[in-house]
């Protein structure tokens, strides 16, 4: 098994849109003191939204991993002297990321974007409700991701994560999800067995 240190860096803005439940996060007050509204729990509780870890926020390691996937299915780049098989298969099997990446943001300090969005969460839905969502405006950091299958080449990993940061992205709103957050470049890759 290898490894590959990929220094990454932001070319555009990253959200996170993690689920929670009002059973994890109660609304407040009680039935005699009035019930805290759905927009004031809304305000209050958005931060939760974000995956965090000490007070930071980090962005999570499948992240990663479904980004490169999904970047080698998109792809279809054949494998050399295989016929019609591609990457796809191999990076699904032969690609582990099991570390997050912290960014060293505090949750308390990130600004946020209020959207007006359909209350079911589906394009088109005819009720809508203000949510709001943290948004990132740069970051950069390391990913090391574990090259389990030895068939995958620097070059070949090297293409596909960059055709990843353009057009798959992380996060929400990320362009595989036909919105333009969550792009990333890479700067250097290091290798190491």
């Amino acid at each position: 098994m290898k490894t590959a240190d990929a220094s990454l860096v932001s070319t555009s803005a990253y959200s996170q849109s993690k689920h929670y439940t009002k059973d994890e996060v109660p609304k407040e007050g009680s039935q005699s003191s009035g019930i805290e509204s759905d927009a004031a729990y809304e305000r209050r509780t958005w931060r939760h939204r974000m995956h965090t870890r000490d007070g930071r926020v980090f962005i999570p390691p499948m992240a990663w991993a479904n980004c490169i996937k999904t970047g080698a299915q998109r792809m279809g780049r054949r494998i050399d002297g295989k016929g019609q098989k591609t990457w796809s298969k191999v990076f699904e099997a032969g690609i582990m990321v099991v570390d997050p990446l912290d960014l060293g943001i505090p949750v308390d300090q990130v600004p946020h974007d209020e959207l007006f969005i359909p209350s079911d969460g589906k394009k088109g839905g005819a009720k809508r409700v203000t949510k709001l969502f943290g948004r990132i405006d740069s970051w950069a950091g390391t990913v090391r991701f574990h090259i389990i299958d030895d068939s995958i080449t620097q070059d070949v990993f090297r293409e596909t994560l960059e055709y990843s940061g353009l057009l798959v992205g992380i996060g929400r709103f990320r362009p595989e999800r036909g919105g333009y957050y969550g792009r990333f470049e890479v700067q250097k890759v290091t290798w190491a067995k």
